[in-house]
Order: C-alpha cells, then sequence, then structure tokens
C-alpha cells in the first residue's frame, strides 16, 4: 500500500505543533514593540531558520520560548501545553548560544555531562549518552581536554554536544555559527544539516546570515521591527518575498523604482526612467503609484536568449569581475539604470568593457513592489 503526498501532508496537519505562539507581544518600557504580534507554528521535526536584522526582534523570540525572557502579552505552548509561567529548567529545551558558553575549568566530558548530571542520570547513561554526543560531532578522543585546548570549531561542538546529549525535542540556537570563521560555518553547516536528519529534533535556529537561513532550513521566518514577514520554504522567501524589505534583505537583487503607468490583476507596466517594464505584481500600487522592482542577477540574461525574452533592453558593460564559479557583470542601460547579472565564466568570455549587449528577464521573474520610500530603512 502506498502513500500519496496528500496522505503525508493530512497526518502532519492532526500532529498538534511542538512550538506555537498566539499574538505574543514584547515590551521593555512600555512603549517600544520588541515583538509585535507574533503568530507562529512549528512543527515536530522541523528545522525553522529566523532571519532578520540586528534589532529584529528575533533572539527576544528566542528567549521567550527559552523562558529567559517573559511576553508582555500573548501565550506560548510547547507540546500544546502553556509555559509562559513555566521556568527554563523545566521546558526541557536544549541550547546552543554563539559564545559557546562552556565551563572553561571543566573537561570536555564535564561539560557535556552537566545537563544529565543536573537531571540526576545514572552514571551508566551519561557514560553512554556522552560517548554517543561526542561520537555524533566527532570529538571522540578529546573528552579530557578543557576549552581552552580547543580550537572554536571544536568548542562549538562542545556545545552543541551538551545541546543534544539529554535527549530534548527541541533545540535552540542563537547565531551559533557567528565567532567560526567562513570555511568552518560551511562545514558545521553541513554538521547541522546531519545531525538534524539523523535525530529528527526539532531546531529553532536565529540568524542575520542570509545564505546560512537558506542552507538550512525547512522553512525561513524573516523579522523586522518586531514583526514577522513573512515565513515559508526557503524558495519561496528567495523567489517570492513578501514585501521590498524582504526581497532587499534576503539574497542580491537588482531593485528599480518607477512610476506605475498600467495595471491589471496580478501585473504591473512600470516606468524606469525612459525604460518600460513589465512585472508580476506583489503589493504594488495602481497607476501613478511608486513601485519598487525587484529582479534576481541570475535572471537576468544576455543575448541570444534576450532576443526572445520580455523586457529586453540594450546594455553597455561597465565592469566584469571573476567570482570562480561565476562571472559578475556590471551594466547600463542608457536613459535608464544600471544592473547586475551573475552568468557562468563561459558566457562572460563573449563580453568586453565597453561593449553594447542585449539583456532581458522574464516577467515572472521581476516583481513589483509598493515602494515605502527612500527614508525607509530598507538595507541593512
Amino acid at each position: 500500500m502506498t502513500c500519496s503526498h496528500d496522505d503525508d501532508v493530512t497526518s502532519r496537519a492532526r500532529v498538534n505543533p511542538i512550538v506555537r505562539f498566539e499574538r505574543v507581544q514584547k515590551t521593555y518600557d512600555g512603549r517600544t514593540m520588541v515583538v509585535r504580534d507574533l503568530t507562529l507554528k512549528v512543527e515536530p521535526g522541523e528545522f525553522l531558520s529566523v532571519l532578520g536584522p540586528s534589532g529584529s526582534g528575533k533572539t527576544t523570540m528566542l528567549m521567550m520560548l527559552a523562558g529567559f525572557e517573559s511576553p508582555t502579552s500573548g501565550e506560548i505552548y510547547l507540546a500544546g501545553r502553556p509555559v509562559t509561567t513555566v521556568p527554563p529548567h523545566q521546558r526541557d529545551i536544549g541550547m546552543v548560544f554563539q559564545h559557546f558558553a562552556l565551563f572553561p575549568h571543566l573537561t570536555v566530558r564535564k561539560n557535556v555531562a552537566f545537563p544529565l548530571e543536573v537531571r540526576g542520570r545514572r552514571s551508566e547513561e551519561i557514560e553512554t549518552r556522552v560517548a554517543r554526543a561526542l561520537a555524533m560531532v566527532k570529538l571522540t578522543g578529546l573528552e579530557q581536554r578543557r576549552p581552552a585546548e580547543l580550537s572554536g570549531g571544536q568548542q562549538q561542538r562542545v556545545a552543541l554536544a551538551r545541546a543534544f546529549v539529554f535527549g530534548p525535542s527541541l533545540v535552540l540556537l542563537d547565531e551559533p555559527l557567528g565567532a567560526l570563521d567562513r570555511q568552518l560555518r560551511d562545514e558545521m553547516q553541513y554538521e547541522l544539516k546531519q545531525i538534524h536528519a539523523s535525530l529528527g529534533v526539532t531546531m529553532i535556529y536565529v540568524t542575520h546570515d542570509q545564505s546560512e537561513a537558506l542552507t538550512l532550513s525547512g522553512r525561513v521566518a524573516v523579522f523586522r521591527d518586531g514583526q514577522m514577514q513573512q515565513v515559508g520554504t526557503p524558495r519561496d522567501v528567495y523567489e517570492r518575498p513578501a514585501n521590498a524589505f524582504v526581497a532587499r534583505f534576503v539574497g542580491e537583487n537588482n531593485s528599480l523604482v518607477g512610476t506605475v503607468v498600467e495595471a491589471r490583476d496580478g501585473w504591473r507596466r512600470v516606468q524606469v526612467g525612459g525604460c518600460f517594464i513589465e512585472a508580476v505584481s506583489a503589493d504594488a500600487p495602481g497607476p501613478g503609484g511608486t513601485a519598487m522592482l525587484s529582479i534576481r542577477p541570475e535572471h537576468v540574461v544576455l543575448a541570444p536568449l534576450a532576443e526572445t525574452t520580455a523586457n529586453a533592453q540594450m546594455a553597455q558593460v561597465e565592469d566584469i569581475v571573476y567570482q570562480g564559479g561565476v562571472c559578475r557583470i556590471r551594466l547600463s542601460v542608457p536613459n535608464g539604470f544600471d544592473l547586475v547579472t551573475t552568468v557562468s565564466p563561459r558566457v562572460s568570455d563573449s563580453c568586453t568593457r565597453g561593449a553594447e549587449v542585449a539583456v532581458a528577464w522574464r516577467v515572472e521573474d521581476c516583481r513589483a513592489y509598493a515602494w515605502p520610500g527612500a527614508d525607509d530603512a530598507l538595507s541593512v
């Protein structure tokens, strides 16, 4: 007997979410809302990344879930149980922080064993669980070292082992890779994905790194000024941003501002300088309104594809930068705007600085948004 995708979705819908925020708000001074009207469900076994700039409320959300902060209003549920008045040590949540928070005077083994010891587990169980956790993060053989004798990556692995060792159903990670260099971060991202896949534990991961969120997550929640702007799969958030902020914050994009000259359901024609561009409308205004167009660099194509694609323009090549697997080409459209496209080095071989080329992008790859104004802090 086979199970269809629809059956799987239906069965998952019957499972209570492991985390539920119900209209949660947080203010420290009674005036400024750090978290505003947050309603969010996290399913068992999910990997959710919470993405946003500094001060967007993402860490405060995590601290409320862990029990280190209390909501000003609303309720937080864990496995269907309200926990606003439940102290942190009774929530049975694993935590991993950016700066590791290891005990410097304890060995690796003692650091990892600590959560089990405070829970009163038997020594035999402690030994088994610690050995298993250290093997999971590839630290077997380093049990007797102290944190100062470890590299940054090894210290982070100890912190991960300590968070998982007691078998929590939920692990919270607050910028856990922020102190590591790029190569180590890439390695740890892969290991986190492996740990999540093997254990099936629910993970909520706070970061300001867009690439990290897209790489790791099953879903991404984007925050700004205490409000959740969008939640969806990495592909949804990247390819179908809900508003101008998400479009500009998540990934690189060409942002063009112009005036709407024609509107139909789900479609806009926008004048940018002396050029007219067709786009899918997200939340763009009607004729006469100001719209921001978002076009990802990889969606800007060069001739000969441009000849049969909508939104074709002639442009001049201003700069070509080789970046290994891709080349970034900066283009200038006369009487219009500047663009960036990313192409393979082989394609870029046919371009030279100062050359005139045809460029274009499909209507469905261009999205029109309400322009919030130049004073709005979209750049982060």
